[in-house]
């Protein structure tokens, strides 16, 4: 597909089966979305798809899909505890069952299911306690014990004499790993059939408003007037909103990960430790996926401290004791926006046609098409659907929180 007029400002990386144009924006849209990440490109087709909503831009300040949607953990489960997040979640896995048919684009969905492992008393109490809740959300579990957990795992080490003895593990089989960046061109090119406008270097310097109401957008590449903007910028939501006079619940955390070099297939599923928040794949190339917990400290670099990995990375080897040859290949640093109880924001802002879906912490990803799907109808609407109505702004006030911290088992 040919380029179009409006040049970028730097080079945008090329895609092996999809060079992107990069349109001019019109003067005036029904949406604009800001980001175009998973979340944004996935609510742009959903707006279309389920709403019939096409004059819609999606404005992304570097280029498409290369902000968190490139750096995250490839890991898609739904086994959360509280009834709001188990629901939205499986929703988004029911999704991504459906979607490389329905995408027509194979970006390597793999339902090898995942692990997380309980290494203290606390740890198997709390997760025997997940994998009944789940079950009755109707949602696949089981729980594992150590030899159990050998079989799945051949790799892993179940001695005793390690600092975080395997006690057991909860597994949800249809649980899995897909190629982030593909899914993102995924939807990518299914917006752009329902002509949606993918607009890269276009960043967000502010918000028109008349009175209470957003009208449009300021950006580097000249003002766009819209009648709804939905925020969708991870790990940027609250720099944005404050722009529009909106103060978020939200800090921001580096989140790290690396890969090795390539391997032939040792390790057939995904093994998370709830523990110490390490967790393990393999890609599909071959390379092993590991990353940690969100840093504890705010910031806006794409980089975090190597104390937090370096432990993390330690305690990983320990468990898998194969991979302590394995060379590192590259390691990164992503963003990621936190709420206090570790679950996400979709909802209207007090600013009226302004819209915010952030605050998913590590759980972004996998959430990535009921994200889309539910915001799409609240933008389109004007009313939170039922599956993202608890995740509203006024539970901060009304102490309705749902408290993944502790409930998730583990962050990714």
């Amino acid at each position: 597909m040919a380029p179009l007029a409006g040049a970028p400002t730097q080079a945008l990386p090329e895609h092996p089966e999809f060079l992107w144009r990069n349109p001019e924006p019109k003067k005036s849209y029904d949406v604009v979305i800001v980001g175009a990440g998973g979340h944004g490109l996935a609510t742009a087709y959903y707006l279309a798809k389920n709403h019939g909503i096409t004059n819609v831009a999606v404005l992304e300040r570097g280029w498409l899909a290369g902000g968190n949607m490139a750096r995250n953990t490839a890991i898609i489960r739904s086994n959360y505890l509280w009834d709001e997040s188990a629901a939205i979640y499986e929703h988004s896995l029911k999704l991504w069952e459906g979607l490389p048919d329905e995408l027509e684009y194979d970006f390597l969905f793999s339902q090898r299911g995942v692990m997380n492992l309980a290494h203290t008393l606390g740890d198997v109490r709390e997760s025997v306690r997940r994998v009944s809740a789940n079950r009755l959300n109707g949602i696949d579990a089981e729980w594992l014990d150590p030899k159990q957990v050998k079989e799945l795992c051949p790799i892993i080490n179940i001695g005793d004499d390690i600092r975080y003895p395997v006690m057991g593990a909860t597994y949800q089989p249809r649980a899995g790993i897909a190629k982030h960046d593909h899914v993102a061109w995924a939807f990518a090119r299914k917006a752009d059939e329902y002509g949606i406008d993918l607009i890269q270097n276009c960043e967000v310097t502010g918000f028109v408003k008349e009175g209470d109401r957003v009208v449009g957008v300021e950006t580097n590449r000249g003002t766009i007037n819209a009648g709804r903007v939905g925020l969708c910028a991870a790990g940027h939501s609250s720099v944005l909103a404050t722009l529009a006079g909106v103060e978020l619940p939200v800090q921001s955390h580096p989140l790290q990960a690396l890969v090795s070099e390539l391997h032939l297939p040792v390790h057939p599923t995904v093994v998370m430790s709830n523990h110490v928040h390490v967790y393990v794949s393999q890609a599909h190339k071959g390379e092993l996926v590991m990353g940690a917990g969100v840093d504890g400290y705010t910031g806006y670099g794409q980089r975090g401290g190597f104390h937090v990995i370096e432990k993390q990375m330690a305690a990983a080897v320990e468990l898998f004791p194969i991979f302590a040859r394995a060379h590192l290949l590259r390691t990164w640093g992503g963003i990621v926006d936190v709420t206090m109880d570790a679950s996400p924001i979709m909802d209207r802002t007090p600013v009226d046609d302004l819209f915010v879906n952030c605050g998913w912490g590590t759980g972004g990803f996998k959430a990535t098409p009921g994200s889309g799907w539910a915001f799409a109808h609240t933008i389109a609407t004007g009313a939170p659907h039922p599956l993202n109505a608890p995740f509203s702004l006024d539970r901060f006030t009304t102490g309705a929180l749902i408290d993944e911290h502790g409930a998730a088992g583990v962050a990714h």
